[in-house]
């Protein structure tokens, strides 16, 4: 389905994106769910779909992950199924994303999708990340507050609430309606009617991710193996202490691991293009030999792009869920990391060439791109 999304994106970008939260009352037009209710809770059955409920009953929390058996226990109010990725596993709903493109992949990260019925909500919160939210079938109020310091708390310890806030938005959605909220704005939203709500996150790693995530490449590649050394080591008074200079020659130690661009830009682009969740991946069997792809594509077949498969480019390297995939063909790369779909003409002289034919039959092998039927 061809989303198209009424956003003045250059506006957007200037006044609201990461600084102002906005209502786009009809952000989609004639909005028709890619998937149903019924749908969501099947997915939640699987061991590889990352799913919980949340219901909130006489003044208690309770929270409960999936995957899930049976849904016979739930009352007509109060609750909340919410699956994650499900751009992952749902063809359909995946094409939710497209609209937001603007912003750049490295940013995105997953489809959220949550079935409410009437009182259906997580409480109020606060995420430290921006996520654009799509009013599906049915209403749901949602109230945003300024961003202030809020104290928080955990009524359950699955959950983490912010205390009562006033509201700078306070509006009723309806199908098509669309909420950005940026990060650290309190928000709360619950269900008047049976709905389904779409959330587009944005990632937005922290320094303690980015340091764990570099000294776990630093290890796996034996950089760095250089020790200290003082061969003009200075005299103190203190035999106990640390001088500054020692201090300063120990950071510069960890600073030059950092200021190698080829080593940070390898290790960026495998950790920035891990997907955090499970893929539905189905490699074809019998595996392609490259002749059959090229064939394919010669007769007009078209590849398409595995949902939630993350494909980016950092300088002229491309990666693929953690892997560097290298070849001197970085515009037939481009356009396997632009394109969720695409053909012969779009690979160009690339696919002439039998090493870039050779990799794009394993990308296919792993199932991360398919011949679409």
């Amino acid at each position: 389905m061809d989303y198209q999304l009424n956003l003045d994106w250059q506006d957007f970008l200037a006044n609201n994106w990461q600084k102002r939260p906005l209502l786009i009352k009809q952000g989609f037009t004639h909005f028709v769910d890619p998937i149903s209710p019924d749908e969501l809770a099947g997915l939640a059955l699987e061991n590889e779909v990352d799913s919980r409920l949340v219901s909130h009953q006489n003044g208690r929390w309770r929270v409960s992950h999936g995957p899930f058996t049976s849904y016979d226990h739930l009352g007509e109010s109060n609750w909340s199924l919410l699956v994650q990725a499900v751009d992952h596993w749902h063809e359909p709903s995946s094409s939710l994303m497209q609209p937001f493109r603007k912003l750049p992949d490295w940013r995105t990260d997953d489809l959220m999708i949550s079935f409410s019925v009437p009182g259906g909500g997580v409480g109020p919160h606060l995420d430290q990340y921006d996520v654009f939210i799509i009013q599906g079938t049915g209403r749901r109020r949602w109230r945003v507050g300024e961003k202030t310091p809020l104290k928080q708390h955990s009524p359950h310890p699955d959950l983490l609430q912010v205390d009562p806030f006033d509201a700078i938005i306070d509006e009723e959605l309806m199908p098509g309606d669309i909420l950005y909220i940026p990060p650290g704005f309190p928000h709360e939203g619950y269900s008047l009617e049976n709905s389904l709500n779409y959330s587009v996150g944005f990632r937005a790693p922290n320094a303690r991710e980015l340091v764990s995530g570099f000294a776990d490449y630093v290890l796996a590649r034996d950089l760095g193996s250089y020790r200290y050394s003082d061969p003009d080591i200075p005299p103190r008074q203190h035999m106990a202490s640390v001088l500054p200079q020692e201090l300063d020659a120990l950071q510069k130690m960890m600073w030059d691991l950092v200021q190698q661009p080829e080593q940070f830009q390898n290790w960026f682009g495998e950790f920035i293009s891990q997907s955090r969740h499970e893929l539905d991946l189905s490699p074809p069997e019998p595996p392609y030999q490259a002749g059959e792809v090229y064939e394919l594509l010669q007769q007009g077949e078209t590849l398409r792009r595995l949902g939630g498969l993350r494909v980016i480019c950092v300088g002229e390297s491309c990666f693929v869920n953690g892997e560097k995939i290298n070849s001197p063909h970085h515009a037939a790369l481009l356009a396997l990391a632009e394109h969720m779909s695409l053909n012969a003409e779009q690979l160009g002289d690339a696919r002439e060439d039998p090493a870039f034919l050779a990799l794009l039959t394993g990308l296919i092998n792993s199932g991360y791109w398919y011949f679409a039927d």
